[in-house]
């Protein structure tokens, strides 16, 4: 569908910006939902709407790539950049997904943190994307991949302390096994994340 719409001169930036919004969107809403606690056929659905308009535009990146002869930076950190932009939301609706085939109806306040702190981490994401179109101006750009490292440590250190809390307090093996699984997906969002700030910083010293 997006194809049709495409013009011949194709602007990466704007896909790169688009791609970053609907993880915003993908972040801000999971938030809502593991805050209500009601993850639902309905709320799955909005996720996965998400995350497939967040799988076109990669699709159109890297369609887009096989066609183009001069590209604004590197194909090979154009296609990373857009792979690991797609994972951050794919990441979240698995999460998403998991807690409904595992029946979590309810709200867990250690999840709400994560969910913030993902959140935060992303709009850095975002941040970061954007500062791409302008090299002049670095410093927010160099900012932004700072935060994103910095909150990717404060998930593992939450991580830490969340798993610790729950194999101490939680005497049910099989919900030992689903929070330990959802934590550590969690955290692999901020470890993605991370990951596509690695790549803006790469491209940020190639083109310096």
């Amino acid at each position: 569908m997006l194809f049709k719409f495409l013009p011949k001169e194709v602007n990466f930036f704007d896909l790169f910006e688009k791609q970053a919004g609907y993880a915003v969107d993908a972040a801000r809403y999971f938030k809502e939902v593991v805050s209500q606690g009601v993850i639902d056929e309905s709320s799955l659905e909005n996720m996965h709407e998400i995350e497939h308009q967040g799988d076109e535009i990669a699709h159109v990146i890297h369609a887009q790539l096989n066609k183009t002869f001069i590209t604004p930076f590197d194909r090979e950190d154009i296609h990373a950049l857009a792979k690991e932009l797609d994972d951050v939301t794919d990441m979240i609706y698995t999460i998403l997904n998991r807690l409904k085939v595992y029946r979590i109806v309810k709200a867990d306040k250690n999840l709400i943190e994560f969910a913030s702190v993902i959140e935060e981490s992303v709009n850095s994401v975002t941040c970061a994307v954007k500062g791409l179109k302008n090299t002049k101006n670095t410093k927010s750009v160099a900012e932004a991949c700072i935060e994103i490292n910095r909150l990717e440590n404060v998930g593992d250190a939450m991580r830490d302390k969340m798993l610790g809390e729950l194999f101490d307090k939680e005497k049910d093996p099989i919900a030992i096994i689903k929070w330990k699984e959802i934590y550590q997906d969690a955290e692999t969002v901020l470890d993605i994340c991370e990951d596509v700030a690695h790549i803006v910083s790469n491209i940020l010293v190639k083109q310096a």
